[in-house]
């Protein structure tokens, strides 16, 4: 186990940058005109967009190492602590500040199993 963990490690790393430099030879150069990058330039920028946004190394190892994702969710905390009745009042009053077209589905909307029928006058 303790042999695989790094090997993986390398494999994901490894996958992850021939992706990126994959799409990044699929759709720049024709789009922006810039020119095509080898597996190591794609590992850079991967490096990279990942320290200067994806929160730097330490939170990365966290993730990596198994910790149940990339640092809590004060969000999906709250939404875990809380009963089914207060669920439901939570996405009964949500305002989501733009209409939909007819039929548009909404977050939260399969959590809602009540016999009502439902008001559609908002979509």
């Amino acid at each position: 186990l303790r042999m695989i963990m790094p090997i993986g490690l390398l494999v994901a790393v490894a996958g992850f940058s021939a992706i990126v430099m994959l799409l990044w030879n699929a759709l720049l150069p024709d789009i922006f005109g810039l020119e095509v990058i080898n597996f190591w330039q794609a590992l850079g920028l991967l490096v990279l967009s990942h320290i200067l946004f994806g929160g730097g190394w330490k939170m990365a190892m966290g993730g990596i190492m198994g910790r149940g994702g990339f640092g809590k969710n004060p969000i999906r905390e709250k939404w875990d602590k809380m009963t089914p009745e207060e669920r439901k009042e939570f996405i009964k009053n949500r305002h989501c500040g733009h209409r939909h077209g007819f039929g548009a589905r909404h977050f939260g909307d399969e959590l809602m199993n009540d016999e009502s029928p439902k008001d559609n006058s908002r979509d």
